[in-house]
């Protein structure tokens, strides 16, 4: 079982680290859990996994189709941003919209507030390079912005809610979609059917066929950072929209606001949020059923399975709660 103690980790010890969770699936990954959603709970919670981010730090995120969407604010986001002197990264698109030109995706992020906390940079701007996958199921190479190189460590933040196609979107989704250049995200969406915009949301092969091109695609993310400087994951469950930040005018969330959750482990990430999801309940104006609805009509935790199927980490998690310092 791994073990971890609170601390700085170099990328050398993070490195094993992520390696112990690929090949001990059955050792429960840590999870922590803060009910708290504030920008100094956001930092305190990146803290309390222990990583010292090293070189050039990328924060992964969703910069939200609409003003309307619910992706995460500036004002949420800054604090953690700043203290890592990251920049904040994204791609382009794979459907018409008001992010899938550069030039259109620059002038949206400058109406969201983002260039007010850091540089953002649209890593598929100049074009795209492949990683290679271990799972090669699908397909064998991950088409993803080539200024990924840039970069020497990720912290993959996600806001966890609905998704259209998916079921749902965290860490998983965040990794693959969202870090694949415009043409990646079709080969994902059509699990290698086409690697082109215009037959961007066929399925050829099936629902299950998309969520397993996700989950390799997350995984050939994570590898690639594993054998840099490494990565942290951050899930932020507030909106608990059905609907995705890159739809324009999302559905109204009808579930509360549950917390931020945070991982080295993607899998084990994504499950422990499903779970809260799922045990949450209802209540007048606390309905968690439209939302696993959406989730369970795409087979959605089918990505979670599959990606603990070829080692990308596990279901299998303890919850720390460190905003009473129990564990849940």
């Amino acid at each position: 079982m791994l073990t971890m103690k609170r601390g700085t980790l170099t990328s050398l010890t993070l490195g094993l680290a992520l390696a112990a969770i690929a090949q001990t699936p059955s050792a429960p990954a840590k999870v922590y859990f803060t009910s708290e959603i504030t920008p100094e709970s956001l930092l305190s919670i990146y803290k309390t996994l222990g990583v010292e981010p090293q070189g050039n730090v990328a924060v992964k995120i969703s910069t939200g189709e609409s003003e309307k969407s619910n992706h995460l604010r500036p004002e949420l986001i800054g604090k953690l941003v700043k203290d890592v002197n990251g920049t904040i990264v994204e791609c382009n698109t794979a459907y018409g919209g008001n992010r899938s030109t550069t030039a259109d995706h620059r002038r949206a992020i400058e109406q969201r507030g983002y260039g007010k906390i850091a540089t953002v940079d649209i890593m598929d701007a100049d074009g795209e390079m492949v990683l290679p996958m271990k799972d090669t199921t699908w397909f064998a190479g991950n088409l993803v912005g080539d200024h990924l190189a840039n970069y020497d460590f990720l912290i993959n933040l996600a806001h966890f809610k609905g998704h259209a196609m998916g079921g749902f979107g965290g860490v998983l989704k965040n990794q693959s979609i969202g870090i694949a250049s415009a043409d990646g995200k079709a080969r994902i969406h059509t699990a290698g059917a086409y690697s082109d915009t215009a037959h961007a949301f066929e399925q050829p092969y099936g629902q299950d066929a998309f969520l397993e091109s996700m989950a390799g695609a997350a995984q050939s993310v994570h590898d690639y950072f594993a054998d840099r400087k490494g990565m942290v994951y951050i899930n932020v469950m507030n909106n608990l929209s059905v609907d995705c930040d890159c739809n324009g005018h999302p559905d109204a969330p009808k579930m509360k606001d549950i917390g931020i959750l945070a991982s080295l482990d993607p899998v084990a990430l994504d499950k422990a949020c499903l779970d809260l999801v799922f045990g949450h309940g209802h209540s007048e104006g606390d309905d968690n059923r439209p939302l696993i609805e959406r989730i369970e009509s795409r087979h959605g935790t089918h990505i979670v399975d599959y990606a603990e199927k070829i080692g990308l980490g596990s279901k299998k998690y303890d919850l720390i709660d460190i905003t009473a310092g129990k564990e849940r």
